[in-house]
């Protein structure tokens, strides 16, 4: 049960081409946005679309994984965790962040 307090589950389309990082220590790290549609039919009877912007990491085997076989535009279900992150910039302001911490994805189809 304990997996269940923090998962996350969507379907999306990658927006950028997937950012690779890799440090000194080894490991490897994978950042890309990722976006969700949702539809409804307005009061009018028109269809409107809304999209929303998630911003997905992966490190390790997931990350080198990701970066073989995802591209900017492929339709991907991603499974892991969601994590808030803060540090303070050079100008001493906070800067906050919400990410979600890949664990699996499966690639469902290419925009290629």
């Amino acid at each position: 049960m304990n997996t269940l307090r923090n998962q996350v589950q969507l379907i999306g389309n990658l927006g950028q081409e997937l950012e690779l990082k890799s440090f000194e220590n080894g490991s490897t790290l994978v950042r890309c946005p990722l976006a969700t549609n949702e539809y409804y039919i307005n009061n009018k009877g028109e269809k409107i679309q809304e999209t929303q912007w998630h911003t997905i990491v992966s490190w390790g085997k997931v990350a080198l994984n990701m970066n073989t076989h995802l591209s900017k535009g492929d339709e991907v279900a991603i499974k892991g965790k969601l994590v808030h992150r803060k540090y303070e910039d050079a100008q001493g302001s906070v800067k906050y962040f919400s990410e979600v911490l890949v664990n699996e994805f499966i690639k469902l189809n290419s925009k290629r």
